[in-house]
């Protein structure tokens, strides 16, 4: 629903000295030095003024200095009761100061009572209490009607335009406040998918090693008990101690791509499959170099899906092709099938759910199913 414009206030960045220039903030004091002049000026210019009245006079100046100063307080806060009330005090003195004689100090208030009302109120309660000022200034006025009626007017404009300005600054403080504050949240967004990617990258390569170091030493419990040979058993355990190293070096490997520190990815699939009787490697397309999320994610589906091979293909021959296309990488790799191994059925599939995630996180897709002859696991990351 749309604010009425005659009960919106003026934004609180425009009645605060928010975003105001040195310059100014000097002008302003300026204007309320030269104001409070002028109505000392009006209080002591008559040569009959007792000390009684000289003393009343300063107090009356100093009574409508801090009416006026408690008026821009609760405009600032928005609170229109009290701030009728005291622009209705500020009008008393006025009145007061015409009644009593001091007739300059009475123009000059009421003519500071209708600029201001506009400037700082709501244009329903400004519009009257500016009208009952400037109409009680044009009727103890001696200049001639036309003067009199422009410089009405004039004043007038003179408020309407200070407010517009006011408003034009408070809203270009609201604009840099959101500019800043957008800001910020990007840059909290920056850091926070920063440390995702770092948690998610420490997290593949941990549960990678140790899957694999898992089930090799759970294998090594079950030929203990089945009370296999010395070195059967002992073929698993340096296998696991393998798989520990590999981890450790796969460590310095995530370490050193966060770093941007990457070694070519041809040479990291070689060294993965290297282990694996009857696999290979194969690259196609115009290589080129990746982005580190994109190298990390078909490194680590790759380890992955070798991982799986192990598991459940042992002997298989595997078959491993990246190939860079034009608007896209695709990792693909394949076993022929072969047996299972002895925790085939360990695992709930959670390693290529969470490689599945990756992907999709970088607008590519994964794609992982038996095919005619064994196991199929397709990356397809844009690049």
């Amino acid at each position: 629903m749309k604010e009425n414009m005659w009960t919106r206030w003026p934004s609180r960045e425009a009645l605060g000295r928010s975003g105001t220039s040195q310059a100014r903030r000097l002008y302003s004091r300026g204007v309320r030095v030269l104001l409070l002049g002028l109505l000392l000026w009006g209080a002591f210019s008559r040569r009959e003024l007792s000390v009684e009245g000289a003393a009343a006079a300063v107090a009356v100046v100093l009574l409508t200095g801090a009416t006026a100063w408690g008026f821009f307080r609760t405009t600032y806060a928005h609170r229109l009761l009290p701030s009728l009330a005291l622009m209705s005090a500020l009008l008393g003195i006025a009145v007061l100061a015409q009644t009593t004689g001091f007739g300059g100090p009475a123009l000059v208030i009421w003519c500071g009572c209708g600029i201001t009302a506009l400037q700082r109120l709501p244009l329903g309660a400004a519009m009257p209490v500016a009208a009952v000022a400037l109409a009680s200034y044009s009727a103890v006025n001696n200049d001639v009607w036309m003067t009199t009626a422009a410089t009405v007017v004039g004043m007038a404009l003179a408020g309407y335009v200070l407010r517009l300005d006011a408003e034009s600054r408070g809203n270009a403080q609201r604009l840099l406040a959101q500019e800043r504050a957008a800001r910020e949240a990007e840059a909290e967004s920056a850091a926070l998918g920063e440390r995702a990617r770092i948690a998610r990258e420490i997290h593949d390569v941990l549960a990678h090693s140790l899957s694999a170091q898992l089930v090799h030493l759970e294998a090594a419990r079950l030929l203990i008990e089945r009370g296999a040979d010395r070195e059967q058993i002992l073929e698993r355990v340096v296998a696991a101690r393998g798989m520990a190293r590999d981890g450790l070096e796969e460590t310095r490997q995530a370490l050193s791509a966060l770093r941007g520190e990457l070694s070519p990815l041809e040479e990291f699939l070689t060294g993965l499959v290297s282990g694996t009787d009857g696999a290979e490697v194969t690259v196609t397309g115009e290589r080129r170099p990746l982005t580190a999320e994109c190298s990390q994610a078909v490194r680590r589906v790759a380890q992955e899906a070798m991982t799986n091979v192990r598991k459940h293909a042992r002997g298989a021959t595997v078959r491993v092709r990246l190939d860079y296309g034009e608007q896209e990488v695709t990792l693909d790799v394949r076993d022929a099938g072969g047996r299972p191994g002895e925790l085939a059925g360990s695992g709930g599939g959670y390693g290529l759910l969470g490689m599945r995630e990756r992907a999709e996180l970088l607008g590519g897709s994964l794609d992982a199913g038996p095919d005619a002859k064994g196991f199929a696991v397709t990356l397809k990351v844009p690049v």
